[in-house]
C-alpha cells in the first residue's frame, strides 16, 4: 500500500479522499491556487504545495505543477478525484512517465470511453444496448440537422467528450436546432477543449440509472448494483438514492451484467459508472434500457453506494491502485437498506439556479441524522471560480420512506446564511407526491418547477424575531445587572419601536412594543401578539408565544437578517426608512448580469432595436452557458461590455432608449 498519496483537486472531494487515507495510515499531499489557500483541504492535509492563481487553467489543469509537487514531497500517487483531471489520458501518461501511480484506470481505458461517440460504437460491439442517434465524425451543421430529422424530434445534442450536463441541449423543434447545436459547441469547447457532438433520440420519460462498477488489474470485475439519478435540472443531478425505486430484479440483473460487460471490453481497473437511460413510458424493462457513457472515475454520488453495500470505494480505489485484488467477489456483495444523497449547492434557485457567490457567515449542517461530505467552513468564501457545491447530504435507512424522512429532517436542520441555497428547493423534493412514492424521470422538476420553487410565505413568529432582532433586542444579557434584561423598556410605558423589514421585495413596517424581561408585544396585520424570548446564543433563539414554545434562528449580516423557522430559510434585508419609497429606476431599461461571469457572446449592437426576450448576451459561469434576454422592445443606447470580458454580479451590460425617446 501506498505511504503518500497527492490529491489532485480541491473542496469536498479532496476532503473525501483523505479522510479514507488518514483511516488507513496513509499521508496525504494538497494542491491550491490562489482562491483556495486558506481551505477546508488545504488544512486538513499532511502537506500542501500552491500550483497557480485562481483560475482552473492556471492551476488545477497544469500537469506539470501537480507533477513536481509530486517530486518535492515524495508522493508515490496520484488520486485526481472527480472533474479537473480526473479522466484526462494524457495527465496519466505524464504520471506514469515520471514514475507517479494514477490512483484510477489506465489511459487506454479513458481513452476508449473518453469520446461519446467512439464509446457507443464500441458498447454497440461488446453487446450493450445503446440509443438510437448518429455517433460518427460529421459535423457539419446542416449534415446534423438532416440526422435529427431523420432520428426524429425531440433530440438531445450532447459534446461529444462532455459531462456534468455540459454541452447539451434538448431541441424540440426542427427550426431550434442551429442554436442549440452552436451552444452545446461553444459550451464542449469551454469545458473539454472539444466542440464535437453526437445526436441522439430524447426519450420522452427517461429515467437516469448508473451501476457503480469495479474492475482490477488481475482481470476480476464486479458492480455493485445500481443508482437512480433521476432527479436533474439541466441535465445535472439534483437528489441520488440506491437502489432504484421499483426495479424488478430481471433488470437490476440484466444491467449489473451489461454494466460488467462493459466494464471488461476495455480491460478496466478501478472505480467507473456507467450510464444508462431507461424508457420508463411501461414502466422498467429489462430490454428498455440504453448505454450513455461511462465515467471513468469515482462519481459525485458515489456515497449512496456506499451506504448500501458497507464498502468504502475510495479504499477500493487505493488497493487496485496499489495492485491488490478486488476485496469481494460478486457473490459477496448485497443491498442493504436504502440510501440518498442531496447536493446543497450556493445557487439562486428562482433566479433560475444560477450559481451564487458570498461568504458562509453561518454553517450549520446536520449532524446526527446524515453523513456530511464537505469541503467548506463557516467563513469560507464560495468563488466564482469552481463548483459551488457546499456539501453532500448523505442519509441511510432500512427502508426507503424511513431513508427519505431523515433526508427531509437533515435538510431542514441545515442552515446556510451569507449566500443563497437551494436547500429549501430540495425540501421540496422530499414533500413532492411522486417523489415520495418512487415515481420518478428526468422531467419531473421540469414539469413541476413552479411549485418546486415556490416558498412559503414567512410565518407571523419569524417576522416578530426578525423585527425583535432587527431592532437589537434579543442580545444576551452582557452581564450580571438585572438592567439588562430590559433592553428596549421605558419607565413610564411600554416603547413602541418600528423595525422596517423587506421579504421578497415587500416591505413591512412592524411595531414591537417592549415590556421588559425579554418580553414583547408585535403588532401584526392581524393584530398583536406577545412573545418572550427564552434564551439565545446569538444564533438559535428560543422563545414562547402563547403558552407555545419553539426554536428558530436568526443571522445577522452586513446585508440583513436570515431567518431559519420550521425547517425554511427566508432572506430579510434591512432598508432605511428614508429610502422606503425608492425604486430600482430605469430597471426595465437595463441589461444586468445576475451572476459573476464571462461574457461569451454579444448579439447586440448599439443602435439596434430588439424584442422584449430577444436574446443578447450569452455569459457563462460555472462552464455553464446562460442566455440574457432583451427586458423589453426597445433600442439599444449603449453597450458596457465586450465578449471576453469578466463581469461581477450585478454588472449593468447594456441599455436602452428610454421609451419616450425610442418612440421620438
Amino acid at each position: 500500500m501506498f505511504k503518500k498519496i497527492l490529491i489532485a483537486n480541491r473542496g469536498e472531494i479532496a476532503c473525501r479522499v483523505m479522510t479514507t487515507a488518514r483511516r488507513l495510515g496513509i499521508r496525504t499531499v494538497a494542491v491550491y491556487s490562489d482562491a483556495d489557500s486558506n481551505a477546508q483541504h488545504v488544512a486538513m492535509a499532511d502537506e500542501a504545495f500552491r500550483i497557480g492563481p485562481s483560475p482552473v487553467a492556471d492551476s488545477y489543469l497544469r500537469t506539470e505543477r501537480i507533477i513536481e509537487a509530486c517530486r518535492q514531497c515524495g508522493a508515490e500517487a496520484v488520486h485526481p478525484g472527480y472533474g479537473f483531471l480526473s479522466e484526462n489520458p494524457d495527465f496519466v501518461d505524464a504520471l506514469e512517465a515520471a514514475g507517479i501511480t494514477f490512483i484510477g484506470p489506465s489511459a487506454k481505458s479513458i481513452r476508449a470511453m473518453g469520446l461519446k461517440d467512439a464509446a457507443k460504437a464500441l458498447m454497440e460491439k461488446a453487446g450493450v444496448p445503446i440509443v438510437p442517434g448518429y455517433h460518427c465524425n460529421n459535423q457539419d451543421p446542416a449534415f446534423l440537422k438532416e440526422q435529427a430529422g431523420s432520428i426524429g424530434y425531440p433530440v438531445l445534442i450532447k459534446a461529444r467528450a462532455g459531462g456534468g450536463g455540459k454541452g447539451m441541449r434538448r431541441v424540440d423543434q426542427p427550426e431550434d436546432f442551429l442554436e442549440a447545436l452552436q451552444g452545446a459547441q461553444r459550451e464542449g469547447e469551454a469545458s473539454f477543449g472539444d466542440g464535437r457532438v453526437l445526436i441522439e433520440k430524447y426519450l420522452v420519460k427517461p429515467r437516469h440509472i448508473e451501476i457503480q462498477v469495479f474492475g482490477d488489474t488481475q482481470g476480476n470485475a464486479v458492480h455493485l448494483f445500481e443508482r437512480d439519478c433521476s432527479l436533474q435540472r439541466r441535465h445535472q443531478k439534483v437528489i441520488e438514492e440506491a437502489p432504484a425505486p421499483g426495479m424488478p430484479l430481471e433488470m437490476r440483473e440484466a444491467m449489473g451484467e451489461a454494466a460488467v460487460k462493459a466494464a471488461r471490453a476495455i480491460d478496466y481497473a478501478g472505480a467507473g459508472t456507467i450510464e444508462f437511460i431507461a424508457d420508463v413510458s411501461e414502466g422498467l424493462r429489462a430490454d428498455r434500457f440504453y448505454f450513455m457513457e461511462m465515467n471513468t472515475r469515482l462519481q459525485v454520488e458515489h456515497p449512496v453506494t456506499e451506504m448500501i453495500t458497507g464498502e468504502d470505494l475510495v479504499e477500493w480505489q487505493l488497493q487496485v491502485a496499489a495492485g491488490q485484488s478486488l476485496p469481494k467477489t460478486q457473490d459477496q456483495l448485497s443491498i442493504n437498506g436504502w440510501a440518498f444523497e442531496a447536493r446543497l449547492y450556493a445557487e439562486d434557485v428562482p433566479k433560475g439556479f444560477l450559481p451564487a457567490i458570498g461568504t458562509l457567515q453561518h454553517l450549520k449542517l446536520p449532524e446526527l441524522t446524515a453523513r456530511v461530505d464537505s469541503g467548506v467552513r463557516s467563513g469560507d468564501a464560495i468563488s466564482p471560480f469552481y463548483d459551488p457545491m457546499i456539501a453532500k447530504i448523505i442519509v441511510h435507512g432500512t427502508s426507503r420512506e424511513a431513508a427519505l424522512g431523515k433526508l427531509l429532517a437533515s435538510l431542514e436542520e441545515t442552515q446556510v446564511a451569507g449566500c443563497v441555497t437551494n436547500a429549501g428547493f430540495l425540501a421540496a423534493l422530499c414533500h413532492h407526491e411522486g417523489f415520495a412514492r418512487g415515481d420518478v424521470d428526468t422531467g419531473l422538476i421540469g414539469r413541476d418547477l413552479d411549485q418546486l420553487i415556490a416558498a412559503p410565505p414567512l410565518p407571523e413568529n419569524g417576522l416578530a424575531l426578525a423585527a425583535i432582532t432587527a431592532l437589537g433586542l434579543t442580545r444576551p444579557p452582557a452581564g450580571t445587572d438585572p438592567f439588562d434584561t430590559l433592553a428596549g423598556w421605558r419607565i413610564w410605558s411600554a416603547s413602541r419601536q418600528f423595525a422596517l423589514l423587506e421579504i421578497a421585495g415587500d416591505r413591512q413596517d412592524i411595531e414591537v412594543q417592549a415590556l421588559g424581561n425579554q418580553t414583547f408585544i408585535v403588532h401584526f396585520a392581524a393584530g398583536p401578539a406577545q412573545f418572550r424570548i427564552i434564551s439565545t446564543d446569538g444564533t438559535t433563539i428560543t422563545f414562547e408565544r402563547d403558552s407555545h414554545r419553539a426554536t428558530a434562528a436568526v443571522i445577522q449580516s452586513s446585508s440583513g437578517l436570515t431567518v431559519f423557522i420550521n425547517g425554511h430559510a427566508y432572506e430579510v434585508s434591512l432598508p432605511d426608512h428614508l429610502s422606503a419609497d425608492d425604486e430600482a429606476a430605469g430597471a426595465g431599461d437595463q441589461l444586468i448580469a445576475p451572476m459573476p461571469g464571462l461574457v461569451k457572446v454579444m448579439t447586440a449592437s448599439t443602435g439596434g432595436a430588439v424584442s422584449k426576450d430577444q436574446p443578447l448576451i450569452v455569459l457563462e459561469a460555472m462552464k455553464m452557458e446562460h442566455t440574457l434576454k432583451a427586458p423589453r422592445d426597445g433600442v439599444v443606447a449603449e453597450i458596457r461590455v465586450a465578449a471576453g470580458e469578466q463581469v461581477t454580479d450585478g454588472t449593468i451590460l447594456l441599455t436602452l432608449e428610454e421609451e419616450t425617446d425610442a418612440a421620438a
